[in-house]
C-alpha cells in the first residue's frame, strides 16, 4: 500500500512538471512554442510560422485577432481571442494616467517584447507613436500582456498572450521588421458608425477607417504616416493598383449609403460610458458562476497575482442618447456593450420619454361646518397621497337632527367651558410633483494640437518595452 502512494505521488510530481514545462515559466519564457493545435490551423489555412503577421483589436467587442499572410501574399483570419480586460472608454489615450488603452495604429519591433514581464509576457504597443506626440499626447509602457488586470493595457489570459507572443516572435524571427497592431474603438460597420456617428471622437475613428478600409479591400497592411494631423496611408511612393483604388472607393460609398439609410430608419445616434473599461463576454460568465478568485486563477496561471481588475466595473455601459445636436436626451444602462442590448436599452428609455404626463387634479375648497363641534370637519387636515392624481377626500361631520332633544336645548343656554367661537383653521392642500429627471452631459471632445507632418510611422526604441514595467 505505501508502494503504491509513492508511485501515485511520483506520477502526479512527474505530470506536474511536464505542466510547469508546457507553460514555460520562468527564464524559459522567451521560447514559448505555438501550440500544436495552432500549427494545425495554419497548415489548414495555407500559412507557415515565419509569414508575417497583423494584430487588430476591437475595444467595444472585446476581441483581438491575429491575421496571417499566406502564400499567395495576402492576409488573412488566423485566430479571434477574447479579451479578458481593457480599461477606460471608447476613444483614443490623451495623457498619463487617463486609464485609457491606445487607438491607432502601432508598430512592435523585437525590441519591445518583453519575456520577462511581471504579467507573465507582454509586448509594448509603441504608443506615444507619432500621431499621438503631434497631438501631445503623454503616456508609456502601454502594453498587450497577461493577467486579467488593465491600467490602460490590453489584458489577455496567460495562455492566450503565450501563444501571440510565440506568433508575433516567429514573424519577426521570418524577417517581418515590426509587426503592424490595428487597435480599434468598435468594427468599422456601418451599424457602428451609424449609432457613434455624433461621438465627439467621430472624426478620429473616421480616420481611422481609412485604413481599416484598406486592409479589408487589399488584404494587405497599409503603409502609414502622419500629415496634417492626419493618420496618412500608402503616401510613402509605393504605387496603388487603379482597380485597387477603385474597390476603396466603392466600399467607403457603400458604407455611407448603408449608415444614411440606418439613420433614416431611426437608427439612434448614441455614446458609451463605462464605469472603466469592460471584458468579452465570455469570461462575464465564467466570473458570474465562478467568481473573481477562480477567474484569476484560470487565466493568471503566470502573472504576478493582481487580480481582476475593479471588478465592480464590469457591467454594461450607460448609453446616453443624443439629438440632432449632439445633446444629451436621456441616459440609460444597458446589460452589455453587444448592438441588440445598446437599442434595447435605448428602446425602453423612449417608451419611457413616450408616457403621457398626468397632472394633477387640483384639491376642492373644503366645504364649511355647519357647526363648530369637537368632530368639526375644521379640525380635519387636507390630505394628499403620495403617487395618487387627488388628494384624499376629507372628511365632514355628520349633520345633526333637525329636532334637538329637551337636554340639548336647555344646554345651549349654558356657556361650554373652554370652549372658542373662532373657527379653526384649515390646512392646506400638499401636491406631490414628481422630480424632474436629470441629463448627463456627454464629454467635450479632446483638444486639438498643431499639426507634425512626419514620415512612414515607424517603431522608436525609446518606447521599447523595459523588464522592470509590466
Amino acid at each position: 500500500m505505501a508502494v503504491r502512494h509513492f508511485a501515485l505521488a511520483a506520477l502526479l510530481g512527474l505530470t506536474l512538471a511536464a505542466c510547469e514545462e508546457e507553460r514555460h515559466r520562468g527564464s524559459a519564457r522567451h521560447n514559448i512554442p505555438i501550440p500544436s493545435a495552432t500549427y494545425t490551423l495554419m497548415s489548414e489555412k495555407g500559412m507557415s510560422k515565419s509569414q508575417p503577421i497583423v494584430i487588430r483589436s476591437y475595444k467595444k467587442e472585446s476581441e483581438l485577432e491575429v491575421w496571417k499572410k499566406r502564400a499567395d501574399g495576402k492576409y488573412a483570419l488566423l485566430k479571434t481571442f477574447p479579451m479578458c480586460r481593457w480599461s477606460g472608454q471608447l476613444g483614443p489615450k490623451v495623457r498619463e494616467g487617463d486609464r485609457m488603452a491606445p487607438e491607432g495604429f502601432y508598430a512592435i519591433s523585437p525590441a519591445q517584447m518583453n519575456p520577462n514581464s511581471s504579467f507573465y509576457v507582454s509586448f509594448n504597443m509603441g504608443y506615444p507613436n507619432a500621431y499621438d506626440r503631434a497631438h501631445g499626447r503623454t503616456g508609456a509602457h502601454l502594453m498587450v500582456h497577461g493577467a486579467c488586470s488593465s491600467a490602460g493595457c490590453y489584458s489577455m489570459t496567460d495562455d492566450q498572450i503565450g501563444e501571440i507572443y510565440a506568433l508575433v516572435r516567429e514573424a519577426q524571427n521570418g524577417g517581418q521588421r515590426a509587426v503592424q497592431m490595428q487597435a480599434y474603438p468598435f468594427r468599422m460597420t456601418p451599424e457602428n458608425l451609424a449609432k457613434h456617428r455624433l461621438d465627439p471622437n467621430i472624426a478620429f475613428w473616421k480616420n481611422l477607417k481609412e485604413g481599416s478600409d484598406f486592409f479589408e479591400v487589399a488584404k494587405d497592411e497599409p503603409s502609414v504616416s502622419v500629415a496634417g494631423g492626419r493618420y496618412a496611408f500608402n503616401r510613402d511612393g509605393t504605387q496603388v493598383d487603379p482597380s485597387l483604388t477603385q474597390a476603396l472607393s466603392e466600399k467607403r460609398q457603400q458604407d455611407e449609403i448603408q449608415v444614411a439609410a440606418l439613420v433614416s430608419k431611426g437608427t439612434p445616434a448614441v455614446k458609451l460610458i463605462y464605469d472603466d473599461g469592460d471584458q468579452h463576454s465570455s469570461f462575464k460568465r465564467q466570473l458570474a458562476q465562478s467568481g473573481a478568485d477562480s477567474l484569476n486563477r484560470s487565466v493568471a496561471w503566470g502573472s504576478r497575482d493582481v487580480g481582476i481588475s475593479r471588478v465592480d466595473s464590469l457591467i454594461g455601459p450607460r448609453v446616453v442618447v443624443l439629438d440632432d445636436k449632439g445633446r444629451t436626451k436621456a441616459t440609460v444602462r444597458a446589460e452589455s456593450a453587444d448592438n441588440d442590448a445598446v437599442l434595447a436599452a435605448v428602446s425602453s428609455a423612449q417608451a419611457e420619454e413616450a408616457k403621457p404626463v398626468v397632472a394633477a387634479a387640483p384639491a376642492k375648497p373644503a366645504a364649511q361646518p355647519a357647526r363648530a363641534t369637537t368632530s368639526d370637519a375644521a379640525t380635519q387636515v387636507a390630505k394628499a397621497t403620495p403617487g395618487a392624481a387627488t388628494p384624499a377626500p376629507i372628511q365632514t361631520a355628520a349633520a345633526e337632527p333637525s329636532q334637538p332633544s329637551f337636554y340639548q336645548r336647555a344646554l345651549s343656554f349654558v356657556p361650554l367651558l373652554g370652549s372658542s367661537s373662532e373657527p379653526k383653521e384649515q390646512a392646506p392642500v400638499v401636491s406631490v410633483v414628481p422630480e424632474t429627471p436629470q441629463t448627463v452631459k456627454a464629454p467635450l471632445p479632446p483638444r486639438r494640437a498643431s499639426t507634425l507632418r512626419t514620415s512612414q510611422l515607424q517603431p522608436d526604441a525609446s518606447y521599447a518595452s523595459q523588464p522592470a514595467v509590466r
